[in-house]
């Protein structure tokens, strides 16, 4: 069993930065494939990030490739993600997610899901 908390959403303008914190609780966190997804009103959840617990393979989606990075420490079981150049387009609410599955694109793969944490970009 996996349970995860996010934190750190909230509004910034658009090009700012914001770090948003995934913690996780489970002895078996590091066994687990991580990954961010976000979800805007009237769409679709989207892919975000992800980060393979075994050699730390990382995974980004096209709308974020070299904005955001996805990083985690299995020793204090957390996973986080670095966005920067924030866009409008980016506001979302984002959610962390864990997986045992290698398809980490996808969200039905994931078994355990947090909350979700706000992220507004204002123009």
């Amino acid at each position: 069993q996996v349970q995860l908390v996010e934190s750190g959403g909230g509004l910034v303008q658009a090009g700012g930065s914001l770090r948003l914190s995934c913690a996780a609780s489970g002895r078996t966190f590091s066994m687990y494939n991580m990954g961010w997804f976000r979800q805007a009103p009237g769409k679709e959840r989207e892919f975000v990030a992800a980060i393979r617990w075994i050699e730390g393979r990382t995974y980004y989606g096209d709308s974020v490739k070299g904005r955001f990075t996805i990083s985690r420490d299995n020793a204090g079981n957390t996973v986080l993600l670095q966005m920067n150049t924030l866009k409008p387009a980016d506001t979302a609410v984002y959610y962390c997610a864990a997986t045992r599955s290698t398809n980490v694109y996808n969200a039905p793969a994931y078994d355990y899901w947090g909350q979700g944490t706000q992220v507004a970009v204002s123009s």
